[in-house]
């Protein structure tokens, strides 16, 4: 009830602004705490560690690492912060997020605003709660060498972090996708690679790569020994959305990206057998799609805007319900339902 109630006075804000106090209210402990959530089927191993759940925070919700420890007393998973790029940049300007109600959606044109390198490495260092934290990697607008910038931060945040990503797929960085284009990526991640030794290294795709791109990602993958492939980013498609915002320039996130991402899912899933790990975003906004991610192929998922509909709890219904949707169809673990559709 009190969530339900602060939700509808966020929604009377603008979105940024609504964004900031829900970080602040979990940083002053006043958006409750479930706690881990967790059961034998729910253990799932991921980047060489056992994740309570499979349910995660994607990037782009907690930016600059502030609300890390509190979002994961929450009930999730694994949480995943940033994009952070080597400098601080104040990304485009705003307004530059729009919430799409009718659509359970969400535009974005945020343009990797965040506090920095410097920034992030301190607020990772002072953490004091246990639990897997990735950082989302980002180039600078303005950088001369966006490969390089990957390779900064991973060494300014190595053995800081569970898991690094290489977040190729902003489509509001100008140019950036590009860096998916197969020579540019292997290239890319070969440098990636080196700089990061044992850190367990994810990259996050767009959702409108075709299946030859995506026969090229699981290769390249593979050949570099990605611990996982994190499918979606957000889309620049607008097919049969609502409202007056819905013409807004920047990523679409939330339930209409839902069949695209898993539909790359599956057939990343069918790419690479097993082989690469896959985290499945997009769309996950109930136990329901979290387990539709799954057995399409992912061995965890992530959400950002369900959260703007249902609140920081939602993680810990999901864990819940999707608890009970494995052991309806009489799998023991999330693994065992992973890929079952995916055939």
């Amino acid at each position: 009830m009190i969530e339900a109630a602060g939700l509808a006075l966020l929604r009377r804000l603008d979105p940024e602004t609504a964004h900031a106090l829900a970080l602040k209210a979990l940083r002053l402990g006043l958006a409750g705490a479930a706690g881990p959530v967790t059961s034998p089927r729910l253990i799932t191993r991921l980047f060489g560690r056992d994740l309570p759940n499979p349910v995660g925070v994607a990037a782009g919700f907690d930016k600059n690492a502030e609300a890390v420890d509190a979002t994961l007393g929450c009930g999730f998973g694994f949480v995943e912060v940033g994009a952070v790029t080597p400098r601080p940049q104040p990304g485009n300007p705003r307004p530059r997020l729009f919430r799409l109600p009718q659509d359970r959606a969400a535009i974005n044109r945020f343009g990797f605003n965040n506090d920095g390198l410097p920034a992030m490495a301190a607020r990772l260092r002072a953490r004091r709660a246990p639990g897997v934290v990735g950082v989302n990697l980002g180039a600078n607008k303005d950088s001369a060498d966006r490969a390089a910038d990957y390779v900064t931060l991973i060494g300014g945040l190595r053995g800081l972090a569970d898991f690094l990503t290489v977040n190729v797929s902003s489509p509001n960085t100008p140019g950036l996708r590009g860096l998916q284009d197969r020579a540019a990526l292997d290239a890319l991640l070969r440098a990636c690679r080196e700089a990061a030794g044992e850190t367990p290294l994810a990259l996050k795709i767009a959702p409108e790569l075709d299946e030859a791109a995506l026969a090229d990602v699981a290769e390249l993958a593979e050949a570099h020994g990605l611990a996982a492939i994190i499918a979606t980013n957000t889309t620049l498609a607008r097919d049969g959305l609502h409202g007056p915002h819905a013409a807004q320039a920047g990523g679409l996130s939330g339930r209409p990206l839902f069949h695209r991402s898993t539909e790359a899912l599956r057939t990343l899933r069918r790419l690479t057998q097993g082989r690469v790990a896959l985290i499945g975003v997009g769309g996950v906004d109930s136990a329901e799609t979290a387990y539709a991610k799954i057995r399409a192929g992912a061995s965890a998922v992530q959400l950002y805007t369900g959260m703007i509909y249902e609140g920081v709890s939602l993680g810990a219904r999901i864990a819940r319900g999707l608890d009970a949707l494995l052991a309806r169809d009489g799998f023991d673990s999330v693994a065992a339902a992973s890929g079952a559709d995916a055939a």
